[in-house]
């Protein structure tokens, strides 16, 4: 079992702490962070006090240390505001700071760990490219062994976090698949290495605030001591374990962005009035209403059951994709739902539902499509049946 660094009586003040920044400071100022499509600095740098940089990285490393289910209860917090600000911190704690800390070499952990959970050092996931998406296995970066050090080439895309980070952790393929294993291994590749280009920010449905681009790498030279864990096979199974972890968080953070939906949804219908009544006093908006805590309740039960089989090490497979999916989908649905009891200005920017709607429908895209999370699971029940 992954124990976490943090009692159940400490993790209640944290978790306290969290949910007074989220309502009382970042609500607020949820509308400045979409009209200037940036968190503001005094927002990060209280994020950077709080600890909410390395809240996932290990005590000694300097992070908080928290598990997975108690991840998963901050994930819930954060999801009730603007996306950008989980996002700010995201790869961090997630995609990319769990590779190190679950493969890195001790040296590659204190070299970069600390200053990340400091919120000094902003670490971003380069997996994707243009022909790999979900499926890592379509990689075509490559990394060459050059005389003691490696070079990179290659193009990624949609990269978390590229245009503010400090580190790469980048996935290449150093030979074709064969029957030793997939030939793709895990680098980290400083921002400001010659040769590693970041591109324009993505301009986006949603999520303003939240930057993401594309980073091309030119023939950039990297010692051999950035090759995580000193193994080229680590690479393909860093990536699977690191998604499938991150997509327990992500379910987490979808059902706090419902959870605000319904939230917004049972103010708007308990005042908003149509010929002198309360529109929630209609039997339709009622099922609305109940569709969507149905929704709620069940998703913060499935991702609460797959944190904990995941530290328990029962299930890293398919309950992690089974939340994640069910909980982004029933995200979208919620979301959907809040606009239609809003009406007219459920459509109209400013309102925070119609930022939710748009918001959410990125989460049944990254960290593998809804249809990628079908395939693992339908997969892995029948090779268990034929087990």
């Amino acid at each position: 079992m992954t124990a976490p660094d943090v009692s159940d009586e400490d993790f209640q003040q944290i978790l306290a702490q969290t949910r007074h920044f989220v309502r009382a400071v970042v609500i607020p100022r949820e509308q400045e962070i979409l009209d200037h499509d940036r968190v503001p600095d005094e927002l990060r740098d209280q994020a950077k006090k709080m600890g909410l940089f390395g809240y996932a990285i290990p005590q000694e490393w300097g992070g908080l240390g928290l598990n997975l289910v108690q991840d998963v209860e901050m994930g819930l917090e954060l999801g009730y505001t603007s996306l950008a600000l989980r996002s700010m911190f995201g790869t961090n704690n997630g995609i990319a700071g769990q590779v190190l800390v679950g493969y890195g070499t001790d040296e590659q952990k204190g070299r970069w760990l600390e200053p990340m959970a400091a919120g000094d050092c902003v670490a971003s996931f380069a997996l994707t490219e243009p022909g790999a998406g979900s499926n890592p296995a379509g990689l075509r970066t490559k990394a060459v062994s050059d005389n003691g050090d490696w070079v990179i080439s290659g193009q990624k895309r949609f990269i978390t976090n590229a245009p503010a980070a400090n580190l790469f952790v980048v996935f290449a393929r150093t030979r074709p698949a064969d029957d030793q294993g997939p030939g793709i291994a895990v680098f980290l590749v400083p921002a400001d290495a010659d040769g590693v280009e970041v591109g324009a920010k993505d301009a986006k449905m949603g999520q303003e605030g939240a930057w993401t681009a594309d980073v091309s790498f030119t023939d950039v030279r990297v010692e051999a001591g950035a090759l995580v864990g000193g193994s080229e096979d680590i690479g393909y199974r860093a990536a699977m374990t690191s998604l499938a972890r991150g997509r327990v968080h992500i379910a987490a953070i979808a059902v706090g962005a419902a959870q605000r939906a319904l939230d917004e949804s049972v103010a708007y219908a308990a005042t908003a009035t149509q010929g002198g009544t309360p529109i929630g006093d209609f039997q339709l908006v009622q099922a609305m209403l109940a569709d969507q805590q149905a929704g709620v309740l069940a998703g913060r039960a499935l991702v609460r059951d797959a944190a904990w089989l995941w530290v328990t090490e029962q299930d890293r497979r398919i309950a992690p994709s089974a939340a994640k999916l069910f909980c982004t989908e029933m995200a979208g649905k919620v979301a959907d739902l809040a606009v239609q009891i809003h009406g007219g200005s459920g459509y109209m920017r400013g309102v925070p539902v119609e930022r939710i709607y748009r918001d959410v429908r990125l989460l049944r895209l990254y960290e593998g499509t809804s249809e990628i999370q079908q395939l693992i699971i339908g997969s892995n029940l029948v090779k268990a049946a034929q087990r």
